[in-house]
Parts: C-alpha cells; sequence; structure tokens
C-alpha cells in the first residue's frame, strides 16, 4: 500500500529520478519554459519554486556570508554556474514582491506516440 507516501517515482530509481529532477529545473531556468509530461512538470514545480525563494531571501541577505550560502545551496541543486548566476541575477528580483506562485503548468492534451499526458511549465511573467 502507498498510503502516506509523498512523491512521485516516476518509473526510476532514487538516482535517476534525482538527475532527472536536476536537469528539468536547470532548463527550466534557462529557457523560462519546457515541455514536458504532467507528472514531471507537477513533480519539479514545488522543488523550483523553492529554489527561487531560496535565491530572493540570498539577496535580501544583509550579511554577505548567507548571500554566498544561498549560492551554495543553489549551486548544489542546479547543473552549471550560468544558471545560478540567472537564477540570483534575473529571476529573482523579478519576483521580488511576489508571495509565490512563481511558475504555471498549461495542459497540453495527450502525447501522439505513447497517449501521456503532456503540460508546458513556465515561469510566470511580471
Amino acid at each position: 500500500m502507498r498510503h502516506r507516501k509523498a512523491g512521485r517515482k516516476l518509473g526510476r530509481n532514487t538516482g535517476q529520478r534525482r538527475a532527472l529532477y536536476r536537469t528539468m529545473i536547470t532548463q527550466l531556468f534557462l529557457h523560462e519554459r519546457i515541455q514536458t509530461t504532467e507528472a514531471k512538470a507537477k513533480a519539479i514545480r514545488g522543488r523550483a519554486e523553492r529554489l527561487i525563494t531560496l535565491a530572493k531571501r540570498g539577496n535580501n541577505a544583509e550579511d554577505p556570508a548567507r548571500r554566498v550560502h544561498a549560492r551554495r545551496l543553489a549551486a548544489a541543486r542546479l547543473n552549471g554556474p550560468e544558471v545560478v548566476r540567472k537564477l540570483f541575477d534575473e529571476i529573482a528580483p523579478r519576483y521580488a514582491e511576489r508571495p509565490g506562485g512563481y511558475t504555471r503548468i498549461l495542459k497540453l492534451g495527450q502525447r501522439q506516440g505513447d497517449g501521456a499526458r503532456m503540460a508546458l511549465i513556465e515561469l510566470v511573467e511580471e
């Protein structure tokens, strides 16, 4: 029974799932919009929003050590320093006044080949 088991497995083991999340969130921040399956979009949504909140708090921190710490935490969860730079310098300031809800999932219908439900996850414009 799966009672009280949080999260989605997506047919992968733990390492593959973490790598998938890391890559998808990195691509979301780079391109600000990606097309994927509905289940994967819902799985990465919360993690991406938490990283944006981390970047906002890191930018607002007065102590320089806290700013560096926030960037290091984000770098541990993303692929590449250019993505971390974009997150902190472009994306986080855009949502400085927004209390949450930085992403949007639009349902696109079913994929032709296997009938998987597709979705578009994007960063909300503001």
